[in-house]
């Protein structure tokens, strides 16, 4: 796997990602969806340096030009729910991609600290060839993003996997890197070195679902 980290550049990104993480700010749920989405767009602009184009000609009031444009399908996978405004970064830059969900949740069987992670729905047109694109704002354990590779399976295989994150642990990171194919990237804007007990990225920013939608029971 091929790991992207951008809070290692001088970036505006790294502007969004204060704005997330500052308790004062994180408040305004709507600059909250607006920053990830924001990050989702630029993310997206640097993945796409590492596809493969095609020559096509397009008919200007003046003339003829050719121009290289995406030659892969792409399917972007959003994991709910606080992956939606990512997910929308991504596809305001490639509008043509077909979109996936799929629900994965942390279930704690006895409230303690253990804890599972149950995947109940896929929505998903056939992956098999395609560039698939996994958008996942917080990568902590990794566990996650596990089981949705595992949900994947008969939907067909992937000519590559990109996976879009804001901020990931680095614990999570060398989890998934030997679960991945070896050809998959990681574009994320923020790695954390730790986990706390639960399992949460520290420092981090908190939920992210819960700073993008409420609070849920």
């Amino acid at each position: 796997m091929t790991v992207h980290d951008f809070s290692t550049e001088k970036s505006i990104l790294n502007q969004f990602v204060l704005e997330m993480r500052d308790v004062s700010i994180q408040k305004d749920s709507m600059r909250f969806r607006k920053n990830i989405e924001r990050i989702g767009e630029i993310l997206s602009f640097e993945m796409s340096k590492t596809f493969k184009y095609k020559p096509e000609e397009v008919t200007t009031p003046l003339g003829k030009k050719t121009v290289q444009v995406p030659a892969d399908k792409i399917v972007v996978c959003s994991i709910l729910r606080a992956a939606l405004p990512l997910h929308n970064g991504v596809i305001n830059l490639f509008d043509k991609a077909e979109n996936a969900y799929i629900s994965a949740y942390r279930h704690h069987p006895d409230g303690g600290d253990d804890f599972e992670v149950i995947v109940n729905y896929l929505a998903s047109p056939s992956i098999e060839g395609k560039i698939l694109v996994l958008t996942d704002p917080m990568l902590a354990t990794g566990r996650t993003l596990e089981n949705v590779l595992k949900a994947f399976k008969s939907h067909g295989t992937p000519k590559q996997i990109h996976i879009l994150s804001v901020i990931g642990a680095k614990p999570g990171i060398d989890y998934i890197k030997p679960i991945f194919p070896e050809n998959t990237h990681l574009w994320i804007a923020a790695v954390d070195n730790e986990l706390n007990s639960r399992g949460y990225i520290v420092p981090g920013l908190g939920d992210a679902g819960d700073l993008c939608f409420g609070e849920k029971l």
